[in-house]
């Protein structure tokens, strides 16, 4: 059986390596898991000539909004958050999830934190929605930190269909995140050292999305704070999961994968 991650770029996923580590955990010698650059207006086409050894497709940037179009069925999650990561190849259709959600969920609660009262989302983007979905769960009301307002507008319709309070702040005020129960960076790299200056509380839980480099500005001044950080390694270990379970139909050997991939990383 095969699976793969695809996306553009993707060479740099780290994916193989969790899924083939979980495959050689539990003696599946004859399931393998690849990397494959397909843009958006190569998708379908990809799917469509797909042969019957093929189980499941990984997907990342920028993909992830253009797979609905592509889905035979797509969870009502997948449809609020308007963006799949995980395509099921099952029964002759195409069954489109989202792991990211559950994911970061699945990660914040490994570090102890299973309920917020509020929660500092920091960018407006396409993670920002699965932050939502965290807050959520969390039964937390989310204020929302992002360098342009007409981005946090986009994130109003997932909120209220999550039933997520939620507020618009200003860049400027960043610094009055320190005081939410959880903040989440959503930001990239290159907007990374604008967060150097925020100084959590020590019993803010922080989830930075980012791992490389590590720690971020952020993630460095949560560490010296003395908060449980959660990183964007977490986040991957903890989607790859549920990623193989829908793969395979076969719980994912944790503890294997993730020392694969601290491995992968250190070797970097």
């Amino acid at each position: 059986m095969r699976a793969a991650v695809l996306g553009r770029p993707v060479g740099h996923s780290l994916s193989p390596v969790l899924h083939n580590a979980g495959y050689a955990a539990l003696g599946l010698s004859d399931w393998s898991y690849a990397a494959i650059d397909v843009g958006e207006d190569e998708l379908e086409s990809f799917v469509a000539g797909l042969g019957p050894e093929w189980a499941g497709l990984s997907l990342t940037m920028p993909l992830k909004e253009v797979a609905l179009s592509v889905a035979t069925e797509v969870t009502p999650l997948t449809r609020v958050l308007g963006a799949g990561n995980t395509l099921v190849l099952r029964g002759g259709g195409l069954f489109l999830d989202n792991t990211d959600a559950p994911g970061a969920v699945a990660a914040l609660a490994d570090a102890g934190c299973t309920s917020a009262a509020e929660i500092a989302i920091v960018g407006a983007g396409g993670t920002a929605r699965a932050a939502l979905a965290a807050a959520s769960s969390l039964g937390a009301r989310a204020t929302v930190y992002a360098r342009r307002p007409a981005a946090v507008v986009d994130l109003l319709p997932v909120a209220a269909q999550l039933d997520v309070p939620i507020v618009a702040a200003h860049w400027e005020d960043l610094a009055d995140a320190a005081r939410a129960d959880v903040i989440v960076s959503t930001v990239p790299k290159s907007a990374a050292g604008s967060l150097a200056d925020l100084k959590p509380h020590p019993d803010t839980v922080v989830f930075d999305v980012l791992y490389d480099p590590w720690p971020t500005p952020l993630a460095a001044a949560a560490l010296a704070a003395g908060c449980r950080v959660v990183s964007g390694l977490d986040l991957l270990a903890a989607q790859a999961y549920l990623q193989f379970a829908l793969f395979t139909g076969l719980a994912a050997p944790k503890a294997a994968m993730r020392a694969a991939l601290d491995a992968a990383v250190a070797a970097r």
